[in-house]
């Protein structure tokens, strides 16, 4: 049976994409059968052929080198860059369940790790027309464990805890925290790391720092946060 992470973040824009790659990277280097999935991606370009291009998803491929058809990654493509929900409304193709459901069990049942990436925050919709689908609905229904990508700097600490505070009153388990854009010996950003800590409860298992092509933690440890 297949394990899963479900990668979520403390809003837009603070790398859940790059992170996401480098975890799917060290699965794969380290010779796991992993792949990657996303129920909806928005803000996407057309290639020459007209096609509407899963920019996150090409660019997961791309880094992690995994053999995944970029076409199996992700069930729902929009050109418009805005929420989802919005876009799947401007484009006419609205996000539903069991399709998100079909296609993540298609890539569970030929991956051994599956990396499940969110659009925006958790609080992001993904549909708001007909069926009312947020992206913690898509959590609970695929029983995703959490990781939380937050950026390092100014404004995480707050960032971070209300995030991990919905996400408990939801009953979405957490697994770890991941720092993205970290300078190590910068004195708020270790204490932005503490802070988290204590106010959540729950470790900052890696911190990654700009241009970083590998992540720094072992084999083991990554594999424990799937389930």
């Amino acid at each position: 049976m297949s394990k899963h992470l479900f990668i979520t973040g403390t809003g837009t824009d603070v790398g859940k994409t790059f992170v996401s790659g480098l975890i799917v990277k060290a699965l794969h280097d380290s010779g796991k059968n992993a792949a990657y999935f996303k129920a909806a991606m928005s803000g996407n370009a057309r290639g020459e052929d007209g096609r509407l291009i899963p920019g996150d998803a090409a660019y997961v491929k791309g880094v992690s080198g995994i053999p995944q058809a970029t076409e199996s990654m992700c069930p729902y493509v929009y050109e418009t860059a805005v929420s989802p929900h919005l876009a799947s409304r401007l484009e006419g193709h609205p996000v539903r369940m069991d399709v998100v459901k079909s296609a993540f069990e298609a890539v569970s049942a030929a991956h051994d790790y599956v990396v499940v990436e969110g659009s925006g925050g958790i609080l992001c919709p993904l549909c708001f027309d007909g069926e009312k689908l947020q992206l913690e609905d898509v959590v609970r229904e695929l029983a995703l464990p959490c990781l939380i990508v937050a950026d390092a700097g100014l404004g995480t600490i707050n960032d971070v805890a209300l995030t991990a505070f919905y996400m408990r009153k939801k009953h979405i388990p957490i697994k770890g925290i991941f720092f993205n854009h970290f300078h190590p010996g910068d004195v708020m950003e270790e204490d932005n790391l503490k802070m988290c800590e204590y106010m959540t409860g729950v470790k900052v298992t890696a911190c990654i720092e700009d241009g970083d092509t590998n992540l720094h933690i072992s084999a083991d440890a990554l594999t424990s946060l799937f389930e």
